[in-house]
């Protein structure tokens, strides 16, 4: 692994912190996502692996790899994740709960994948947040972190300057949003098209787990109301619409989404029109009157009202950040 930061000054860089034994898909996931370069696409990150340790690691699948970059390149980064954190119960040193907490007051992002949420809990920045890990480990992060609000559903958490994602697959998940943040929806639904994964998956991890998170059964799947509303946002669409679409009643309907989604058909419908008013923004030059007619928000004012409390940004700073 290189011990030094590549590419032009000015790229947002990512360090990962790796740990023995490092679960090598973990750290893929972020490597992916932030560290391969790919053809036709450029490339908008610099991305390193750093250790506390630098020298041999070993991981979880047999094979050690070697870090040059020890927890110096933290400094300097712009986020910093950690894929995984085994085993979960271990303490972190205190060497890297200082390069972590002084990483944060500097105003780098951290972020954890899977259990990466019980090393970062630890440094005591996701007390009285919420925050996710692998379904299989909410209840040992609620016990040992009691401060910290976990969310056993969601596929991950984001608050900006600290995010958390759920099992190892939803690391992509986080990354992919996280991209989306940072260079808007074009580029990332670009880079998920080259990583052949969907720019945004649906659903939470309740959908996985064996046992339902919650108290109600999931019911029948809402995957084809969810393809039949994105592709007609242009409507009014009310829960009414949605219910009777399905079949069900508007209680059932929203039971079903909580399961399956963990969120409510409107909360969700009204994040899908955000989404595609995102894109609208990015790739046309159509007014924000159009662009909210076709998202079906009715009107400008509407659309500014919702981007803000969805994005705490404006239409129009939005495109000027992400007007390619």
């Amino acid at each position: 692994m290189t011990d030094r930061w590549a590419g032009p000054a000015g790229r947002h860089r990512v360090a990962a912190l790796v740990t023995p034994p490092q679960a090598p898909f973990e750290l893929g996931c972020v490597a992916e996502v932030f560290g391969t370069p790919r053809e036709g696409l450029p490339g908008r990150y610099d991305f390193l692996v750093c250790t506390e340790h630098p020298g041999e690691v070993t991981t979880t699948a047999g094979y050690t790899m070697r870090v040059s970059a020890g927890l110096e390149a933290m400094a300097t980064a712009d986020t910093v994740v950690i894929p995984g954190w085994l085993p979960f119960t271990a303490e972190v040193s205190p060497a890297v709960l200082e390069a972590l907490r002084a990483a944060a007051a500097r105003g780098a992002r951290l972020v954890s994948i899977c259990t990466g949420a019980f090393a970062l809990a630890q440094t005591g920045l996701l007390d009285g947040r919420t925050a996710t890990t692998h379904w299989a480990r909410t209840d040992e992060l609620r016990i040992h972190f009691p401060r910290v609000q976990v969310e056993p559903g969601v596929l991950y958490v984001d608050h900006g300057d600290i995010a958390t994602s759920a099992g190892a697959g939803a690391g992509i998940d986080l990354c992919l949003h996280l991209v989306r943040s940072d260079q808007g929806a074009s580029y990332a639904s670009e880079l998920a098209r080259h990583m052949v994964m969907p720019p945004h998956r649906e659903g939470g991890q309740a959908q996985f787990v064996p046992a339902p998170v919650t108290p109600h059964t999931t019911g029948e799947s809402v995957a084809a109301l969810l393809h039949w509303s994105i592709a007609h946002l242009d409507r009014p669409i009310t829960l009414s619409d949605l219910a009777g679409r399905a079949g069900v009643s508007s209680r059932t309907l929203a039971r079903r989404f909580d399961d399956q989604l963990g969120t409510s058909p409107g909360r969700w419908l009204l994040t899908q029109r955000v989404t595609a008013a995102r894109r609208l923004l990015e790739e046309t030059d159509l007014p924000v009157e159009a662009i909210a007619a076709r998202v079906g928000l009715t009107s400008a004012t509407n659309l500014r009202r919702r981007f803000h409390t969805l994005l705490g940004t404006t239409p129009a700073a939005y495109r000027r950040a992400f007007r390619g």
